[in-house]
This record gives C-alpha cells, structure tokens and sequence, in this order.
C-alpha cells in the first residue's frame, strides 16, 4: 500500500528573502517588505530557517537541505516538484517569472541522481498555464485522490491531466478568503495524513462543502479549523515520520498557538507529536509556513 508520509524531506536554505512582488497580487497571506532593509529581513528569516532545520534534526527527521539562488526570493518553499515512492519525479508551472528560476539545473539534476522525471509541466509558463505542485494540490496519496481549490495558480485542466496521468481521483473546489477572493494555495486550508483530514470548511464556498467533506470522509477522520485558523497558518501543516517511522505533525510556532487544547488533543490521538518552530518573519513576508518550506523525499 502506498505511503501517505515520508521521514526524509529535503529544505532550501535562502540567499535572497523578501516579500516577492511577483506573488503579491494573488498571496494575501504575504506582507511587503519594500520599506524594509532586505538583508535584515534575509538574516531573521535565516535565523528561523537554521532553527527549523534543527529542530527537525532533534526529532529524528532525515533532511536533504540545498542552497538556494539568487534572484529567487521565495526559494525557501520547494513546492515546484514532488516525487514518489517509484523513485519518479514530477516538475510543475509556475505563475511568477522568479519562482520558475528556483528549478534550477543544479536542483534538478541532484533530484534525477534518485529520481527520474515524468512529467515536466514547465512549457505551461509560456501559455500562462500554472499548476504550482504540492501547494495547489494536496494529495492523499493512500487513496489516489488529489483535493485542490481553484485559482489564478491552481488550473483546473492542468491539474485534471496531471491527475489522469497519475491515476488519481481530482477532487475540485472554489475558495474565499476574508476579503472573498480565492485562496491562492490549497495547502493553506487543509492538510491530509494516513487516517486524520483538517480542512477550514468555511474557507470553502457553499456549493462545494458537502462535496469535499463527503469525500474526506469516505477515508478519513475529519477535524475542522476556522477562517481565522487558516489566517495563522493551521492549514499549512504535514505529516512527516522520524526514523523509527513514527507520525509527527509539522507546523510553525504560530500555528500551534492558534490551536485550541481540545483541537491539539485531537491531533495527538493520531500523532506521537506535535513538532513546531518559529517561523515569523518567513510567515509574515513569505506568505507561507511549515507545509510550504518541505519537499517530501519519498
């Protein structure tokens, strides 16, 4: 049987961070940084970078971490591949002219030495045709289906090719975030593991939210977080395994506080731990958080 989770995940430390302009129009989560002095920003995003690795080296987390380029501001969140347990590889579109430079030829070729591309969807840039990975879709790689709301980053067409050649099941939906447009990234509201699903059914649109609870719940307990929750990142978490292959659920700081006592509870029924790190400043002008930040190496 497939494997939802892995215990090895691969990081990319940052030359350049700062709020991306590029990004700004369709992230609402990011704040920009124009005012701001980019090198301090690189070195407090540096210091929670260096934290976070760390952190996950204390918990028995196996980690690949690279250098990142020049000229990519949102290098720290490798959501531009995901791989398999086949050891094959899949490259996707990217909406911003600079995150397509984070798929570096390096990176690339350190992938291929394990893992063997099939599918590249990068000619997709050129039509303005973006499906941004394992951030536009979430997978249940268990049961084959992948969950994805749709946006100016998330193509519906594109995404449905990408299911049929994978085999999977491609569950859509619109999203709104406080403002009402749609959520740029569908890791943002919901997350899935081998047997718990979180989702913030209220950032769903109504016509579509008996659609993705239904079929969450055909393979899994469900746990609800709130519009506000997502706003802190509580839907940017994943399922990872330490060495000895226990389950450990990945979030930052923020979002473990954001949590309630009866909602944490419900998480350690399903993991041996909650693990956590500060990630402020990346959150703040990154727009993304802990889900974001890791590529799974199966």
């Amino acid at each position: 049987m497939p494997k939802q989770s892995t215990n090895h995940i691969l990081l990319i430390r940052p030359v350049e961070f700062f709020s991306n302009d590029q990004t700004a129009l369709t992230n609402h989560y990011q704040q920009s940084s124009q005012k701001k002095d980019k090198n301090k920003i690189l070195q407090e995003a540096l210091i929670e970078f260096d934290s976070f690795e760390q952190m996950l080296k204390n918990n028995q987390i196996l980690l690949t971490t690279l250098e990142g380029r020049k000229g990519c501001p949102d290098n720290i969140y490798p959501n531009w591949a995901l791989t398999f347990e086949d050891k094959t590889m899949n490259l996707f579109s990217m909406m911003a002219e600079n995150r397509r430079l984070e798929k570096s030829e390096h990176h690339i070729s350190l992938l291929n030495k394990t893992y063997r591309t099939t599918i590249d969807f990068s000619n997709f840039e050129k039509d303005s045709i973006f499906l941004e990975g394992t951030s536009s879709m979430v997978l249940d790689r268990i049961n084959k289906i992948a969950y994805m709301g749709v946006s100016a980053r998330s193509n519906k067409e594109l995404a449905l090719q990408w299911a049929n050649l994978n085999g999977f099941e491609l569950v859509t939906f619109e999203t709104e975030s406080h403002n009402g447009e749609a959520i740029y990234h569908t890791d943002l509201v919901m997350y899935i593991g081998t047997n718990l699903a979180v989702v913030s059914i209220d950032s769903v649109k109504k016509d579509y939210q008996s659609k993705v609870i239904k079929r969450l719940s055909k393979s899994h307990e469900l746990m609800e977080i709130s519009r506000d929750q997502v706003q802190e990142f509580c839907g940017n978490c994943i399922e990872i395994k330490d060495i000895d292959n226990k389950p450990k659920l990945l979030m930052s700081s923020a979002a473990y506080e954001a949590h309630s006592v009866r909602q944490k509870q419900t998480l350690l029924k399903y993991y041996s731990d909650i693990i956590h790190s500060d990630l402020n400043c990346i959150e703040k002008y990154g727009g993304g958080s802990a889900r974001c930040m890791v590529m799974e190496l199966f």
